[in-house]
């Protein structure tokens, strides 16, 4: 079983920036990355709607045999994962927002989080925010329009520019001394946001975590891939796959499949 793929889906592109901390730490793991850019983005939907995309990513992945499936999606982790743990029989590792680094360290006592409206208005994400933020002021902020724009190829556009202005403002004002980025498209934004916000503000996302916690549960069931040999890394997606391609610098084959 441990040269089995670790499968992992989510809404579109941004994930992507998940399998490149899972591939660092893991290189000779098997991957399949499903990308359910048709969909994109979740966030929008409901609920029920999530969580039927989500049962529809994880059956193909389970049909290609994976042995462990990452959602790298927060919004699906959010609404999703806790349904997907009681209906299958396969270890799933989610994603939330790296709100408690933010308010452990925090001087300030104030951060912000740049999410998704499915994250934000989740229980998940309400239980965690009240856990950790207790002193602290939360400037939480949906980042309407940007996962489209990302998934358009448009992440350095003009657009992209003005959003990002518009909504990080109110953090500023806030005195943020941490911006947590609760969507996994978002990682692509942080050479433009090091630009933006002051220097004394640090940008948390969750990718190494998610690696390394991935990691730990293949070892503890025994199904690490420890075979040194070039790992097959399969990618696909439901919609065009310029973009996709372009995030993965090219290196990859990126092929466009119905799911």
């Amino acid at each position: 079983m441990s040269k089995q793929p670790i499968g992992i889906f989510d809404s579109g592109v941004g994930g992507t920036s998940i399998w490149k901390e899972i591939h660092a730490l893991l290189p000779y793991e098997n991957t399949i990355y499903l990308a359910d850019s048709a969909n994109a983005p979740y966030g929008p939907k409901g609920k029920d709607a999530i969580i039927a995309l989500s049962e529809k990513n994880t059956e193909y992945l389970l049909n290609q045999n994976s042995k462990i499936i990452v959602v790298a999606c927060n919004t699906a982790t959010t609404n999703a994962i806790k349904h997907l743990r009681k209906k299958y029989d396969v270890p799933f590792i989610g994603i939330e927002p790296a709100i408690k680094p933010a308010a452990l360290q925090t001087q300030t006592k104030a951060i912000g989080i740049l999410a998704t409206k499915g994250t934000l208005s989740s229980e998940l994400f309400f239980n965690t925010s009240q856990l950790y933020s207790n002193g602290i002021e939360v400037i939480e902020q949906e980042g309407e329009g940007i996962v489209q724009l990302i998934e358009s190829g448009n992440i350095n556009s003009e657009e992209m520019k003005a959003l990002l202005k518009i909504y990080l403002k109110p953090m500023l004002n806030a005195n943020i001394d941490y911006l947590v980025l609760g969507c996994t498209h978002y990682p692509y934004l942080i050479p433009q946001l090091l630009k933006m916000l002051p220097k004394h503000i640090k940008i948390i996302d969750s990718g190494e975590a998610v690696a390394r916690q991935t990691k730990a549960i293949l070892k503890q069931l025994n199904l690490l891939n420890i075979a040194d040999v070039k790992p097959d890394l399969k990618f696909y997606i439901n919609s065009n796959p310029k973009v996709m391609s372009q995030l993965l610098n090219n290196n990859f084959e990126v092929n466009q499949k119905d799911f």
